[in-house]
């Protein structure tokens, strides 16, 4: 099936010259002069890498029909991350370069939604609110308060998050895998 430049949705994944294309946001233009057009964000799925590219308004590209899969992540086997269906107990190993960023965001048992294209696993996303516990974090100060700005924390996964002053060493956040963003203490 084909899709248009102006069925585009986030998240949406197409294939250009034969290569699966994750769109991470786009924007449609209409200039002045001239046709209009179709500035993008696209997530090459097997190296990971983050182009930017313009097409005309009304190009047309195949949609990839992605299967997805709840999945739980078992353990870090040193060249892959191991995760099993939950149906089926199979276990299926993605290379650290398919999981790319979203290791920071994952811990064992955690169940995460796996995407698979011909029967074949290309990424996965995390939940988008993940509880980390804290393993550093710079001690605050007297009279810091919720208001009181922000500091440098790492998770159990080796995360860094900017998260309020008040949060120490051993607490558990929420933070959004999306975008690495704190959004509130445990």
């Amino acid at each position: 099936m084909d899709v248009s430049t102006n069925q585009f949705k986030n998240g949406m994944t197409i294939i250009i010259d034969n290569i699966l294309y994750e769109i991470i946001e786009f924007q449609h233009v209409k200039p002045g002069k001239g046709g209009a057009f179709v500035r993008t964000k696209l997530r090459n799925v097997d190296a990971g890498k983050v182009i930017d590219k313009t097409f005309r308004a009304g190009e047309k590209f195949e949609l990839a029909h992605l299967e997805h899969k709840k999945m739980q992540y078992l353990y870090d086997d040193g060249s892959n991350y191991v995760f099993m269906d939950n149906q089926t107990y199979e276990q299926t190993p993605l290379s650290h370069d398919t999981v790319g960023s979203a290791a920071k965001f994952i811990k064992e048992g955690m169940e995460i939604d796996m995407s698979f294209y011909k029967s074949n696993p290309i990424s996965i996303k995390p939940p988008v609110a993940v509880e980390m516990l804290v393993t550093e974090a710079e001690p605050g100060f007297k009279g810091d308060t919720a208001q009181g700005g922000n500091k440098k924390v790492i998770t159990e996964t080796g995360l860094e998050v900017q998260a309020p002053l008040f949060i120490e060493k051993g607490n558990i956040i929420k933070v959004d895998s999306r975008t690495g963003e704190y959004l509130g203490k445990k």
